[in-house]
C-alpha cells in the first residue's frame, strides 16, 4: 500500500469516527472491503439506469450526481467533495436502477465499499450499526431537510453563501454552470450574484 493510500484510508477512518467512535477491530473489517479507484475528469462511475453496487468515499476530487430530462437538460442533484460519501442510496437499498448519473468533475480518487458486504458488517457489529444510523440521520434526514427548506426560504444569494461557507474552494474547482444547477438557478443569475458579492467585499 502506498503512503497516499494509507493517508486516504485514514481520511475514511476519521470521517467514520466523526459520526460514531468505532472500534479498531470494526475499522479493520471496513478496511478489508475498501477498494481504491482512480477516476479521470468526466468519467462516469454510476450511469442512470444502472443498479448500484458500491458506496463511494471521495478521498480526493469532486463528484456530481445529476439527472437529465427528456430534452437533454441536466439538473445537479448533489455535489460531493472530499470526505463525503456518494452513491444512489435508493438503488443500493432496493437494488433498482439508479435515477441519476455520478460523474467525476475533476481527476478523483475514491474508495469503493461493496454495499452488500458493508451491510453484513453493520448487522454484525453494534458500533458500525450506530455509525450507520448516525450517518443516515445527518446526511439523509437533517441535511436533506435543511436543503429543502433553504430552497424555499432562502434566496439564491443566501444559498450560494451557505455553499461557500461549507465548501470554500468550490467556486475555483467546479464550473459555474454546475454550481448554478445545484442551486436551482441559471449561470447568468449566478454570475450576477458573484459580481454583487465582489462589490460588497
Amino acid at each position: 500500500m502506498t503512503s497516499d493510500q494509507q493517508k486516504y484510508l485514514n481520511q475514511l477512518k476519521q470521517t467514520i469516527k466523526s459520526y460514531y467512535p468505532v472500534s479498531e477491530s470494526s475499522w479493520k473489517l471496513i478496511e478489508e472491503i475498501a477498494v481504491f479507484q482512480t477516476l479521470k475528469k468526466g468519467e462516469i462511475i454510476l450511469q442512470n439506469g444502472e443498479i448500484a453496487k458500491n458506496l463511494h468515499f471521495i478521498a480526493k476530487g469532486i463528484l456530481r450526481a445529476f439527472i437529465t430530462d427528456q430534452q437533454g437538460n441536466f439538473y445537479n442533484k448533489n455535489l460531493f467533495m472530499e470526505n463525503y460519501f456518494a452513491g444512489s442510496k435508493v438503488s443500493l437499498m432496493l437494488q433498482t436502477p439508479s435515477n441519476f448519473t455520478l460523474e467525476a468533475l475533476e481527476d478523483s480518487i475514491i474508495i469503493n465499499i461493496n454495499y452488500k458486504r458493508y451491510m453484513e458488517l453493520i448487522y454484525q457489529n453494534d458500533d458500525l450499526k450506530n455509525f450507520y444510523i448516525a450517518k443516515m440521520e445527518k446526511n439523509w434526514i437533517i441535511e436533506k431537510e435543511q436543503r429543502e427548506v433553504a430552497l424555499v426560504m432562502q434566496n439564491a444569494t443566501e444559498r450560494y453563501i451557505s455553499l461557500l461557507e461549507k465548501h470554500p474552494s468550490i467556486a475555483d474547482r467546479v464550473p459555474l454552470l454546475h454550481i448554478a444547477s445545484h442551486l436551482g438557478i441559471t449561470p447568468t443569475q449566478l454570475s450576477r450574484i458573484r459580481k454583487s458579492l465582489e462589490k460588497d467585499l
